[in-house]
């Protein structure tokens, strides 16, 4: 079974930055892709970066220049780098993976981000 594990979530002020981890308990490269989304209570959850096998990357319009997505093929390892975080950022981030027809998500890892 995969498992996924998040980490790096906290609380910091506006501005600040913070590092999300998600360590997969398979290699990385067998996924088509792997993401970070967010949820704020009583927001559905969106889709804030991904990478795709290619190493290509997108993001969503209001965390352009701020948040970055990579990895770490050898450590199983996708990141997201969040800087000039703002209070609209807060929510819980899930990592999650495409792997054939299946999608795989972590537990989340809270981020909350004061004013």
């Amino acid at each position: 079974q995969v498992r996924l594990v998040e980490s790096g979530g906290g609380l910091v002020q506006a501005g600040g930055s913070l590092r999300l981890s998600c360590t997969v308990s398979m290699s990385i490269v067998s996924m088509k892709a792997m993401a970070w989304y967010r949820q704020a209570p009583e927001k559905q959850r969106e889709l804030v970066a991904r990478i795709i096998a290619s190493g290509s990357t997108e993001y969503l319009d209001s965390v352009k220049g701020r948040f970055t997505i990579s990895r770490d093929i050898a450590k199983n390892t996708v990141f997201l780098q969040m800087n000039n975080l703002q209070p609209e950022d807060s929510g819980t981030y899930y990592c999650a993976a495409a792997l054939g027809a299946h999608a795989i998500w972590g537990q989340g890892t809270q981020v909350t981000v004061s004013s």
